[in-house]
């Protein structure tokens, strides 16, 4: 049978996409996605819970009544292990370097990367001997300025107390000899000027009132 004359169908026509098959096919890639991510989060979860473990002798030995280290792991979307508010461990991106980081006034620093889990815990020992030596320091200072400020207060109420002593009066140093003679000198000058201004008015009121006591001892 002849079918040169049936219609044939155009190579070139589009195909009209399918929106279900593509949604399907997104579904799955997705799933299998986030087994991957689950996979993998799951293996940094146990990574670090293996260096908690590696870690709980260390912490053991912290002095009683010394609260700083809080640490815990934290199963978020990055996990972490934190030893204490700043400082924690998570790790790389290729899941299985652990990287020792610190939060410090100057920005976040890396204070150790390594896949080796001894490493790491040395790293974490020498930090929290670094943090319980500063702590010592700082009870040190407050414990010597609390001593100072006693000091201070005890002097003072010492001071003003009943059985205070006085201090000492320092003699007064004695003055020159040309000292002494030239106040002497001023001392006799004034007098001597005093006596003057009064025998001064005396004459003046005298000579004022004379005459008239003149003319009356003659009426």
């Amino acid at each position: 049978m002849d079918n040169s004359n049936a219609p044939k169908q155009d190579a070139g026509a589009s195909i009209t996409p399918d929106l279900t098959l593509a949604i399907r096919r997104a579904r799955v890639e997705n799933a299998q996605h986030a087994e991957a991510l689950a996979e993998l989060r799951g293996g940094e979860i146990a990574r670090l819970e293996m260096l908690a473990e590696a870690l709980k002798p260390v912490l053991s030995q912290v002095p009683a009544g010394v609260d700083m280290f809080d640490a815990g792991l934290s199963a978020g979307e990055r996990p972490r292990y934190f030893i204490d508010m700043l400082a924690f461990v998570e790790m790389a991106r290729d899941r299985r370097t652990y990287r020792f980081m610190q939060d410090t006034r100057h920005g976040r620093v890396t204070v150790l990367e390594s896949d080796d889990i001894k490493a790491v815990v040395e790293a974490a020992t020498a930090y929290i001997a670094r943090r319980l030596v500063e702590r010592e320091r700082a009870l040190a200072s407050d414990q010597t300025i609390e001593m100072a400020a006693r000091a201070l207060i005890a002097g003072e109420a010492g001071a003003t107390g009943p059985t205070a002593q006085s201090a000492p009066v320092e003699p007064t140093p004695r003055r020159g000899i040309w000292v002494t003679a030239l106040l002497f000198t001023i001392e006799l000058l004034g007098s001597i000027v005093l006596c003057m201004a009064l025998a001064a008015a005396g004459y003046y009121l005298w000579s004022r009132g004379a005459p008239d006591w003149m003319s009356w001892t003659r009426g």
